[in-house]
């Protein structure tokens, strides 16, 4: 169960941060982003080998695509695409109210379940998928979004999202003109839940000892002007400290 958080502030200078946790099953091969795609010298986005997409990028208008499995929809299945060629798909677009807008003429059934996160320095959208019929998309709101397994800001059925949105919300915001992401970067890699609440469900960090857990995390930053920022750090096949995506 991936998640995905952001803030939206229209009108500042920084109006469009992003922090994300990739959760994948740990032996599912994967390169660091970079520019992977010679038919799409415009993208930047972590590559996996095993389908060929991506689960999280930046393009050079400065939209940022990020997709996340819904419950209970882990993994390939037999006669699904796959999902993470819908986060090259939309970093094609110019902007995310057009990447908003392609992605609402898929069929949702050519898929498994799925929830994205697109957004620019001017508008941000969460599409769900939820495996049949159209593609539902709805604004991000102002302020602090998070996305996990469920619906937005879904603090019922997520108990993740109950648990850390109340923290972010009260959390500084960071700030990527003095590249200081301590509370936003605290809160990523923390492995605390609710009482009673097993971490796979709870945490914002996991290592269920299955095979399954955190790889990677992000913290993006999209400017009213100027080149987005973009700070990676590896969970697996080897732990490395944030470090900034070049290029």
């Amino acid at each position: 169960m991936c998640t995905v958080v952001t803030l939206r502030r229209p009108g500042h200078e920084w109006p469009l941060l992003m922090a994300a946790n990739r959760d994948e099953m740990q032996g599912r091969p994967w390169s660091p982003p970079a520019r992977h795609w010679p038919d799409r010298p415009g993208t930047r986005a972590g590559k996996d080998h095993e389908a060929g997409g991506s689960w999280l990028g930046v393009n050079d208008h400065g939209v940022v695509v990020a997709i996340l499995n819904r419950r209970g929809s882990l993994g390939a299945a037999e006669g699904k695409r796959s999902r993470g060629e819908l986060v090259l798909r939309a970093l094609d677009a110019p902007s995310a109210a057009a990447a908003t807008a392609d992605l609402c003429t898929i069929n949702a059934g050519a898929y498994r379940s799925f929830n994205m996160a697109v957004a620019d320095a001017e508008e941000g959208f969460w599409l769900k998928g939820l495996g049949e019929g159209a593609v539902e998309a709805t604004p991000l709101p102002d302020g602090i979004g998070m996305l996990t397994a469920w619906d937005l800001n879904d603090t019922a059925m997520s108990e993740r999202t109950a648990f850390y949105l109340p923290k972010f919300r009260s959390a500084a915001a960071p700030r990527p003109e003095a590249d200081d992401w301590d509370a936003w970067r605290t809160l990523l890699e923390s492995t605390e839940t609710a009482p009673g609440v097993k971490d796979a469900n709870g945490a914002m960090t996991v290592d269920t000892g299955w095979g399954f857990g955190t790889v990677s995390r992000s913290l993006v930053a999209l400017p009213r002007a100027g080149k987005p920022v973009w700070h990676f750090a590896s969970l697996h096949p080897e732990a490395t400290a944030f470090q900034p995506v070049q290029g």
